[in-house]
């Protein structure tokens, strides 16, 4: 009788075993997790929180009906992500092409924002559309950052497309003296346009070391055959057509066929294009803010 009594027991402890070794391993567990948030010094650890979302880059791209600029504008947009991982980066038109950028800002949620001409000198679309659409927009802290040019970034960008073209990076003192360049652009009636340009060429020259005259598409003088007439008078027959244009189109397209030599790409999808946006972004966001003048309503294109 006794071994049977042993034999009925012996399954309640090994149960009461195993629940002691389960409330034993639960104990250990419990204290290593409250433990882990305890230094070694017996101060608590604080929990890591994620880092703040960064306020959304805004690029502003002009529009074009070529949809070989639409694909560059997307090719550049995603090199900004590539450099700056987590940041928002939201692409929006002035015409032309969708997303309009009232549509993009409408789409944002409310907070901060800094809205980054894909422009290259100043003008209307920079002065009057962009705050225009901007002012649509109220449950946005946004700014409007300076458009891309005159800075060496874009320097370096219109000399590796020269290069690419068959621009000799290191030319003798015979090929110095009958080389220029004609620095290609959209064209503005707005005279700060004009000087943004110049100053553009006047750094391009310096990097060549040979005369670079800007010309322009529409809106202004002189054009492109004009500046490449100027430079054959000074014995500068060797003229290469330097591409100021983000992405292709048809200036782009128009000025390149009037080069008697090389024609540079546009400017493109280029690192230092993704950089130089970054770097607008960056420089507005540092700035201090300025009151923003009262601008019309944005008509539709």
């Amino acid at each position: 009788m006794t071994a049977s009594k042993h034999q009925r027991d012996e399954p309640t402890g090994t149960a009461h075993l195993d629940s002691t070794a389960q409330l034993m391993t639960r104990i250990t567990s419990q204290l290593g997790t409250q433990l882990s948030h305890v230094r070694l010094d017996g101060s608590r650890r604080t929990t890591p929180q994620a880092p703040p979302t960064p306020p959304a880059l805004v690029v502003v791209a002009h529009g074009s009906r070529d949809p070989r600029a639409l694909a560059t504008v997307h090719a550049l947009l995603d090199k900004v992500r590539e450099e700056r991982p987590g940041l928002p980066v939201h692409l929006g038109h002035i015409e032309l092409n969708e997303p309009l950028l009232t549509d993009t800002l409408a789409g944002l949620a409310p907070g901060r924002a800094v809205l980054a001409p894909l422009l290259l000198s100043r003008g209307y679309h920079v002065k009057q559309d962009i705050p225009a659409a901007l002012a649509t927009a109220p449950h946005l802290t946004a700014r409007v950052a300076p458009p891309l040019g005159p800075h060496p970034l874009l320097v370096e960008t219109l000399y590796a497309r020269l290069v690419e073209a068959g621009w000799d990076p290191r030319p003798d003192a015979r090929t110095r003296r009958t080389s220029g360049v004609v620095l290609a652009a959209a064209g503005s009636r707005d005279p700060d346009s004009a000087v943004d340009t110049a100053r553009t060429a006047a750094l391009l020259a310096n990097r060549l070391g040979v005369p670079v005259v800007p010309a322009y598409a529409s809106a202004a003088a002189p054009t492109v055959p004009a500046a490449l007439r100027a430079l054959a008078a000074r014995g500068r027959h060797r003229a290469a057509v330097a591409a100021y244009f983000t992405a292709p189109g048809r200036f782009a397209t128009q000025c390149a066929q009037a080069a008697p030599w090389i024609a540079a790409a546009p400017l493109g999808a280029h690192t230092a294009m993704a950089r130089l946006l970054l770097h607008r972004y960056d420089t507005t966001l540092a700035s201090p803010a300025r009151p923003a003048p009262v601008q019309r309503q944005l008509t539709s294109a």
